[in-house]
Protein backbone atom coordinates (compact mmCIF):
# COMPACT_ATOMS: atom_id res chain seq x y z
CA UNK A 1 0.00 0.00 0.00
CA UNK A 2 1.19 3.38 -0.89
CA UNK A 3 1.19 6.17 1.42
CA UNK A 4 2.43 9.44 1.06
CA UNK A 5 3.47 11.77 3.91
CA UNK A 6 3.59 15.42 3.90
CA UNK A 7 5.05 18.23 6.27
CA UNK A 8 5.89 21.29 6.41
CA UNK A 9 3.18 23.45 5.71
CA UNK A 10 2.16 26.98 7.75
CA UNK A 11 1.50 30.50 7.27
CA UNK A 12 3.48 33.12 6.12
CA UNK A 13 3.83 36.67 4.57
CA UNK A 14 3.66 37.57 1.11
CA UNK A 15 7.09 37.39 -0.04
CA UNK A 16 8.44 34.59 2.66
CA UNK A 17 9.35 31.68 2.26
CA UNK A 18 8.18 27.46 3.22
CA UNK A 19 9.33 24.56 2.41
CA UNK A 20 7.39 21.24 1.87
CA UNK A 21 8.18 17.42 2.27
CA UNK A 22 6.80 14.72 1.48
CA UNK A 23 7.89 11.04 2.08
CA UNK A 24 6.39 8.49 -0.45
CA UNK A 25 6.42 4.50 0.75
CA UNK A 26 5.13 0.98 -0.35
CA UNK A 27 5.92 1.91 -4.36
CA UNK A 28 8.41 0.01 -5.67
CA UNK A 29 9.59 1.10 -9.01
CA UNK A 30 12.56 2.97 -10.40
CA UNK A 31 10.29 5.29 -12.71
CA UNK A 32 7.82 7.43 -11.00
CA UNK A 33 5.80 11.06 -11.59
CA UNK A 34 5.91 13.08 -8.06
CA UNK A 35 3.93 16.21 -7.90
CA UNK A 36 2.62 18.45 -5.99
CA UNK A 37 -1.09 19.19 -6.13
CA UNK A 38 -2.85 22.41 -4.73
CA UNK A 39 -6.61 23.30 -4.04
CA UNK A 40 -7.75 26.32 -2.84
CA UNK A 41 -11.52 26.67 -1.08
CA UNK A 42 -14.34 26.83 -3.38
CA UNK A 43 -11.73 26.54 -6.38
CA UNK A 44 -10.11 22.98 -8.40
CA UNK A 45 -7.36 21.09 -7.75
CA UNK A 46 -4.66 22.30 -9.96
CA UNK A 47 -0.91 21.05 -10.20
CA UNK A 48 1.64 23.00 -9.11
CA UNK A 49 4.79 21.17 -10.03
CA UNK A 50 6.08 17.92 -11.81
CA UNK A 51 9.36 15.75 -11.43
CA UNK A 52 9.68 13.53 -13.98
CA UNK A 53 11.45 9.93 -14.04
CA UNK A 54 14.75 11.39 -15.24
CA UNK A 55 14.74 14.14 -12.92
CA UNK A 56 13.27 17.36 -15.30
CA UNK A 57 10.57 19.49 -13.73
CA UNK A 58 7.37 21.05 -14.84
CA UNK A 59 5.75 24.39 -13.09
CA UNK A 60 2.41 25.54 -13.77
CA UNK A 61 2.35 29.31 -14.92
CA UNK A 62 1.62 31.09 -11.52
CA UNK A 63 4.70 28.99 -10.19
CA UNK A 64 7.24 29.08 -12.62
CA UNK A 65 10.58 31.05 -10.97
CA UNK A 66 9.10 30.92 -7.50
CA UNK A 67 8.77 27.25 -6.42
CA UNK A 68 11.14 24.74 -7.24
CA UNK A 69 10.10 20.58 -6.81
CA UNK A 70 13.24 18.33 -6.17
CA UNK A 71 13.79 14.91 -4.48
CA UNK A 72 16.66 13.20 -2.47
CA UNK A 73 16.92 9.87 -3.80
CA UNK A 74 18.76 8.87 -0.31
CA UNK A 75 16.23 10.30 2.06
CA UNK A 76 13.91 9.49 0.21
CA UNK A 77 12.38 12.56 -0.20
CA UNK A 78 10.23 14.73 -2.51
CA UNK A 79 10.90 18.69 -1.28
CA UNK A 80 8.98 21.72 -2.75
CA UNK A 81 10.58 24.98 -2.05
CA UNK A 82 8.15 27.68 -2.04
CA UNK A 83 9.82 31.50 -2.31
CA UNK A 84 8.08 35.02 -3.26
CA UNK A 85 4.63 33.48 -1.56
CA UNK A 86 1.59 35.58 -2.47
CA UNK A 87 -1.72 35.26 -0.83
CA UNK A 88 -3.12 33.53 -3.77
CA UNK A 89 -0.70 30.35 -2.68
CA UNK A 90 -3.19 29.96 -0.10
CA UNK A 91 -4.25 26.27 0.17
CA UNK A 92 -3.88 22.77 0.27
CA UNK A 93 -1.39 21.16 -1.00
CA UNK A 94 -1.22 17.32 -1.89
CA UNK A 95 2.34 15.49 -2.59
CA UNK A 96 0.80 12.74 -5.61
CA UNK A 97 2.83 9.91 -6.93
CA UNK A 98 1.75 7.14 -9.86
CA UNK A 99 4.82 4.21 -9.84
CA UNK A 100 5.88 2.16 -12.29
CA UNK A 101 5.29 4.88 -15.62
CA UNK A 102 6.50 4.17 -19.11
CA UNK A 103 6.40 7.51 -20.63
CA UNK A 104 6.04 10.68 -18.85
CA UNK A 105 4.10 12.48 -16.50
CA UNK A 106 0.78 14.08 -16.79
CA UNK A 107 -0.83 17.66 -15.12
CA UNK A 108 -4.07 15.86 -14.61
CA UNK A 109 -5.02 15.05 -10.86
CA UNK A 110 -6.85 12.01 -11.95
CA UNK A 111 -3.25 10.43 -13.26
CA UNK A 112 -2.15 9.86 -9.82
CA UNK A 113 -3.84 7.28 -8.23
CA UNK A 114 -1.52 8.42 -4.68
CA UNK A 115 -2.19 11.45 -2.67
CA UNK A 116 -1.32 12.38 0.76
CA UNK A 117 -3.32 13.38 3.17
CA UNK A 118 -2.65 17.63 2.44
CA UNK A 119 -0.70 20.19 4.09
CA UNK A 120 -2.71 23.52 4.54
CA UNK A 121 -0.05 26.55 3.40
CA UNK A 122 -1.65 29.79 4.43
CA UNK A 123 -0.36 33.20 3.08
CA UNK A 124 -1.66 36.82 4.42
CA UNK A 125 -0.39 40.14 2.88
Amino acid sequence: QVRLMESGGGSARTGESLTLSCVPSGGASSRNCLAWFRQAPGKEREWVAIIEPDGTSDYTPTVEGRFAISKDIAKNTLYLQMNSLKPEDTAMYYCVARFGVTGGCSNHPLWYPSWGQGTQVTVSS
